[in-house]
């Protein structure tokens, strides 16, 4: 029963953290680690020597689809936040719904991880971008735990697996990796992108026209998602992004902006402590998706999510993760804006037979 428990936990592991942790993108090159021994270009560089090299593809969640629609706000946000996205009115979005993982054509599975990553363009001229994923916390604290991480996570090449004994140890050395995972399967799991509740996971701080600071983390809620099917025993290898395109042909998907508002005391630098569930919650207003576009087209494609382009009003909090997802966000774009673009899994014709299934 241990040994059981044990290897789930350390597949959940790699789930975790090859997966969703490279969603988040980790890397660090701002001066606070010992200079050349961690650096975003080497952290660029453990990810193609784990997932493979793929030109011209974002190396990590290089499987995506292009979307776009747009952000009402309610006014609910402005006693908390100065930024103009939060004045009643409507605002135009840009966004990329992804999976987790380097590999551009990995077949779509039940367990994978859903991504939603948007750009926000703002009355003023500014604009804020943020990367999301669908799981309640994130499952390492530091970028030198998610390096650690990733490199004891590259699979032997006799199995084609990770080695179990690396993960185990990695693990046992890191307790509370181990608590953040019992609440990531905790979690009841999303069966596609529509029904999925995306989260920021790092805290960030609100300042409104009084100076006043306020530590937030936020949410996209589902509104009302669409039934949706189970996948066949022989899915196709894209159905999570067909069973996507077709319910946006149907009708436009929408999401809560919700933001929860941190008391004293709430964590701030360490994503992988949830907050309580009584904190005080926010509905800021509704997206919504009405428009879907292969990577071949969508101009999300050549977004950089960089997670610190922020307006005025939302500043970082003090989570060391966001300068490292800022940094290896830069270099992974240089390293595929110097490459060929090849074509995408989610194909321009795919797009416009969703119209037909």
């Amino acid at each position: 029963m241990g040994s059981t428990r044990a290897y789930t936990l350390v597949r959940l592991a790699l789930i975790g953290l090859l997966l969703v942790g490279i969603a988040a993108g980790l890397a660090y090159l701002r001066g606070w680690l010992t200079p050349g021994a961690l650096t975003s270009a080497k952290f660029i560089d453990g990810f193609e020597e784990v997932g493979g090299v793929h030109p011209g593809f974002r190396r990590n969640h290089a499987k995506g689809l292009g979307a776009s629609g747009f952000f009402e706000s309610n006014g609910n946000g402005v006693r908390l936040s100065k930024a103009t996205l939060f004045r009643p009115g409507r605002v135009s979005v840009l966004g990329r719904f992804s999976v987790p993982g380097g590999e551009p054509y990995v077949a779509d599975s039940p367990q994978s991880i859903h991504a939603l990553a948007l750009e926000f363009s703002l009355p003023n001229g500014e604009l804020w971008r943020t990367a999301m994923v669908n799981i309640p916390v994130f499952v390492v604290r530091t970028p030198e735990d998610f390096y650690e991480q990733l490199i004891s996570s590259k699979p032997d090449p006799k199995t084609g697996r990770p080695d179990p004994e690396k993960q185990k140890a990695f693990l046992a050395h890191h307790p509370e990796t181990a608590a953040a995972l019992n609440i990531v399967t905790a979690q009841k799991p999303a069966s596609g992108f529509a029904d999925s509740t995306f989260r920021s996971l790092n805290a960030f701080r609100f300042v409104n026209d009084a100076g006043e600071s306020t530590a937030v983390r936020w949410s996209f809620t589902p509104d009302h998602p669409p039934a949706l099917r189970s996948p066949a025993p022989h899915a196709d290898e894209n159905y999570l992004f067909d069973d996507l395109i077709r319910q946006v042909r149907q009708q436009p998907l929408r999401w809560h902006f919700m933001i929860a508002v941190g008391q004293p005391g709430d964590p701030t630098n360490d994503a992988t402590l949830p907050w309580p569930d009584s904190r005080e919650q926010v509905d800021l207003g509704t997206l919504t998706i009405d428009h879907l576009e292969s990577e071949a087209t969508s101009p999300a494609t050549d977004i950089n999510f960089d997670p610190l382009v922020l307006p005025v009003g939302i500043v970082p909090s003090d989570d060391p993760l966001l300068s490292a997802r800022s940094a290896v966000y830069s270099q992974s774009f240089t390293r595929r804006e110097g490459e060929s673009k090849q074509p995408s899994a989610i194909t321009p014709a795919e797009v416009e037979q969703g119209a037909t299934k």
